[in-house]
């Protein structure tokens, strides 16, 4: 049985980015795995929905953190508090520096051709201190194969940009056999880190309305927005008031 939105909310970091990301560097040390998913209501719905996300959501080596301004404000309804919301693109440009800093190595897989390449010049050009185990485009046949050759590097970091569910699902059916590694599940960010695509102005960035900005860029996402968002609310409500129906 799949686990409640208030459970989700237990397992969530509530702390600030800068300590979430002293966590990651701290596994990235002693050579721990770690499964860091960034989460918004769109994710935590599909962990209703489907067992293996609950699993990777409800996993002791999980690092869920809040990604999305729904979550906050839902934990809000809760009682559930937050210090910040933290972005999974904005801990990947994190990681980027430590991994160059410290020499960490790293392995991309996901996104178009285009814009896995785009990545990867960018950090030969601006990290060298990254050792890049290797990468692949997120439209192979095999990604278990993709996934099988991962594991046997044993990268220190490794970001999957399939998108949700497929990253988080994908990483989930692999990670028991992971030796050591931060993996983590960073969507569309492929196409921000690369330079091909530009993140929402620092307004809406600052007023934690990214995702209107993307629906005016994308207005496809609307009905994605509307299957996650709007029945998250309705999630909430039903638990508020003591019901365990699903929507």
């Amino acid at each position: 049985m799949a686990a409640s939105i208030k459970q989700y909310y237990q397992k969530f970091y509530k702390g600030s980015k800068k300590s979430c990301l002293g966590i990651i560097k701290d596994k990235l040390e002693t050579g721990e795995s770690c499964f860091v998913i960034t989460a918004n209501p769109e994710i935590l719905m599909m962990g209703k929905r489907f067992p293996e996300m609950d699993q990777a959501l409800t996993g002791k080596d999980t690092l869920l953190v809040p990604d999305g301004i729904g979550v906050i404000k839902g934990g809000a309804q809760l009682g559930v508090s937050f210090k910040e919301r933290i972005p999974g693109v904005e801990i990947c440009e994190e990681l980027f520096a430590y991994a160059d800093d410290n020499q960490k190595s790293l392995y991309l897989f996901g996104a178009g051709r285009e814009v896995v390449e785009a990545l990867v010049s960018r950090i030969r050009r601006e990290y060298g201190g990254i050792v890049l185990k290797g990468y692949s485009d997120g439209y192979v046949s095999d990604k278990d194969e993709v996934f099988r050759e991962i594991m046997s590097l044993e990268p220190d970091i490794v970001m999957v940009a399939l998108g949700t569910p497929q990253q988080e699902l994908l990483i989930q059916k692999h990670f028991a056999g992971v030796n050591k590694g931060v993996y983590i599940g960073v969507g569309g960010s492929f196409d921000v880190l690369s330079g091909l695509k530009q993140r929402a102005p620092s307004f809406f960035i600052r007023h934690n309305i990214e995702w209107l900005y993307r629906i005016t860029k994308e207005p496809k996402r609307l009905k994605r927005f509307w299957d996650s968002n709007i029945r998250f609310l309705f999630e909430l409500r039903k638990e508020k008031h003591g019901s365990g129906k699903a929507v």
